[in-house]
C-alpha cells in the first residue's frame, strides 16, 4: 500500500536509443531515494526490461503495472500505457525511439493533470528526432508550457547558482531585437517569484548579466545596457521593489566569491548563461521549468548516443533533478 505522504515521482523515460534508462535505474540504486518517493517511470515494460539487460541491472527492484493505483513502495514502478515492438538499438538516432520518447511525455503529462502524480522528472529526448514526427516541437519547457498554466521560466540549479535567461531557444542573430524592457522585467519577476515560492528565500538578491562586452562599457560596445538593460533593473527596484543589481560584465561575474553574493542570476540569452553554468555544474545541474503550476526538472545533459548502453553513464545530474522535484515540492506545499 503507497503511503500517501510520499511524493508520486513521475518520470519519462527519455530516448531509449540514449542514456536516460540506464541513469534512471542507476539513480535508484540509492536505496535511500525509496524513503522520500515513489517512482513511476511511463513507458513500455519490455523496452525497460531490455535496456536493464542491456547494461546488466538485472538486481533492481521493478514493478510492471498497467494503473496508478498499483503502485508499489521501495521499486521503480514501469506504467505502460501502450506496448511497442521496438528493438533498442543503442546509440543510434532513431524517429521511432523518440516517438516513444514523445509518448511517455504526454502519458507523464497526462497524470500530472489528473494529480495522479505529484512532480515530473523528465529524461533526455532527441528533439531534432522528435521533429520529424511533431513538428511544432522545441523542447520540454516550451511543451509543458503548452500543457499546463503560466509562463514558464528555466532556471538552471546547482549548489553553485540558479541562473535564468531573457532569451531561450532563439538564434544568436535574433537575441539583440529579443531583448526588451519589458522582457527582462516578466523574467526577473518570475525568478524573484520562483526564488520566493519554491527555494523560500524570503528577499532574493538577483544579478544582471549585460549584453555586450564589459556590459557595453558605458555605451562605447553597445547601448542595450543603458537604454534597455539598466532601465528595467530601475523600474524593478522602484516599482516592484526587487532587489536587482547590474548589468555585470559575464566575462568576469561567475567567480565563486562573486556567485555566492546573489541568489539568482539573469543571463541576457541562452549560452550565456549555460556555458558557465555547465562547466561549473555539469555533473550536478538541474534543469528546472518554473513560473508553470506545475513542478518539472531533469538532468542537463542530452541523451548521450556515443556512450549509450555501455554502462559508464554518470546518473549524478538525474539524481539531483529527482531530489531538487522532491524539495521544490516541499517548498511549495510547506
Amino acid at each position: 500500500m503507497l503511503h500517501k505522504s510520499k511524493i508520486r515521482l513521475g518520470i519519462s523515460l527519455g530516448d531509449v536509443h540514449g542514456i536516460g534508462l540506464e541513469i534512471i535505474f542507476k539513480t535508484f540504486k540509492d536505496q535511500s531515494l525509496f524513503d522520500i518517493c515513489t517512482p513511476i517511470i511511463f513507458g513500455s515494460h519490455k523496452i525497460c526490461s531490455d535496456y536493464k539487460l542491456a547494461i546488466e541491472e538485472k538486481k533492481i527492484s521493478s514493478n510492471d503495472i498497467r494503473s496508478i493505483q498499483d503502485l508499489k513502495e521501495k521499486n521503480i514502478n514501469i506504467l505502460e500505457k501502450e506496448s511497442y515492438n521496438h528493438k533498442i538499438i543503442p546509440g543510434e538516432p532513431s524517429v521511432n525511439s523518440a516517438k516513444i520518447a514523445f509518448d511517455s511525455l504526454k502519458d507523464a503529462c497526462e497524470a500530472l493533470e489528473k494529480k495522479e502524480i505529484d512532480v515530473l522528472v523528465t529524461a533526455p529526448i532527441d528533439k531534432y528526432q522528435v521533429r520529424k514526427s511533431v513538428p511544432d516541437f522545441i523542447g520540454h519547457t516550451e511543451f509543458l508550457e503548452s500543457r499546463f498554466e503560466g509562463d514558464s521560466l528555466m532556471i538552471m540549479l546547482s549548489d553553485k547558482m540558479k541562473i535564468s535567461f531573457v532569451t531561450g531557444h532563439i538564434a544568436l542573430k535574433e537575441v539583440t531585437d529579443a531583448i526588451t524592457q519589458d522582457k527582462i522585467i516578466q523574467k526577473a519577476q518570475k525568478l524573484n517569484e520562483s526564488l520566493k515560492v519554491d527555494f523560500k528565500i524570503s528577499i532574493p538578491k538577483i544579478a544582471v548579466l549585460g549584453l555586450n562586452p564589459h556590459a557595453g562599457e558605458n555605451g562605447m560596445l553597445g547601448i542595450e545596457e543603458t537604454d534597455i538593460i539598466i532601465p528595467a533593473i530601475e523600474k524593478l527596484k522602484k516599482d516592484r521593489n526587487i532587489s536587482i543589481y547590474g548589468p555585470f560584465p559575464s566575462d568576469s561575474f561567475f567567480t565563486k566569491e562573486k556567485l555566492k553574493l546573489y541568489d539568482g542570476v539573469l543571463a541576457m540569452y541562452h549560452d550565456q548563461g549555460l556555458i558557465p553554468f555547465k562547466a561549473l555544474s555539469f555533473s550536478k545541474g538541474v534543469n528546472f521549468t518554473a513560473g508553470i503550476d506545475v513542478i518539472r526538472t531533469s538532468p542537463v545533459h542530452g541523451v548521450a548516443y556515443d556512450i549509450s548502453a555501455k554502462n559508464i553513464a554518470n546518473e549524478e545530474s538525474f539524481k539531483c533533478a529527482v531530489i531538487s522535484a522532491i524539495e521544490i515540492s516541499n517548498f511549495r506545499n510547506s
